[in-house]
């Protein structure tokens, strides 16, 4: 069985910087000619409604995950230099959609 999510160590470090709260979920990005993407993302914070998500402690933070993106191979990363870090999630593919909730 995968593991839910993949955190290297620099992106922890990262997060608990942060406060050590990640949230990944799917967000809607709208093409210049039409369609939608929905692209996996991480924020450090927790979401609005913890309702629609699973809640793990790995790597000493608390990860906030959208079940469609659970044990799915993604690893959260960390880019960049000094203030200009910035999360990401690798190995998410792109899903294409009409909505900004997910599908079953």
């Amino acid at each position: 069985m995968n593991p839910i999510i993949d955190i290297e160590e620099t992106a922890a470090a990262f997060i608990k910087q942060q406060g050590g709260v990640v949230t990944v979920r799917c967000s809607p990005h709208h093409g210049c000619c039409g369609g939608t993407s929905r692209i996996a993302i991480a924020e450090t914070h927790a979401p609005d409604d913890t309702s629609a998500f699973e809640s793990h402690f790995l790597e000493g933070v608390w990860l906030w995950v959208a079940p469609e993106l659970a044990r799915q191979g993604l690893r959260l990363r960390v880019e960049g230099w000094w203030k200009l870090q910035r999360l990401f999630v690798d190995g998410a593919p792109l899903r294409a959609g009409h909505q900004d909730t997910p599908t079953p």
